[in-house]
């Protein structure tokens, strides 16, 4: 007669739930990270697109800022509330134009943390000179 703890019976659908819960999670885990880089890469090159914008001769900083907005609100919606601020900086090689963008830092689908991701790009000021 088996002892009731030598029986391996129904072992395995508890295995099986077991590991399938941490794949799960695993796989998600790995998507997110995924959906961060590209957030983030996003919002760079929105900011790089924006300063070049901004820096050329005809074109303020503000309409650089505005480039970026209109670029994050077409790529990824408007659920990351970005704050996009452009300013004309001092360089080594004369001024530049500074963009900067804080957004939502997505830690669960597209909700995280308030303007805890925050990118920059430059770009050398333009002039008629």
């Amino acid at each position: 007669m088996p002892r009731p703890l030598d029986d391996d019976r129904g072992s395995a659908a508890v295995e099986f739930v077991l590991v399938g819960l941490i794949l799960t999670f695993l796989t998600l885990g790995v998507l997110q990270l995924a959906l961060v880089v590209y957030v983030r890469n996003v919002l760079h090159d929105a900011a790089v697109d924006g300063a070049y914008v901004g820096a050329r001769a005809d074109n303020e900083p503000a309409d650089g800022a505005e480039r970026t907005a209109r670029l994050i609100e077409v790529a990824l919606g408007g659920g990351l509330e970005p704050r996009v601020d452009a300013a004309v900086v001092a360089g080594p090689s004369g001024q530049r134009v500074r963009v900067s963008v804080a957004a939502t830092l997505p830690l669960l689908g597209f909700l995280g943390v308030p303007e805890s991701l925050e990118v920059a790009a430059h770009a050398p000021r333009e002039s008629f000179d």
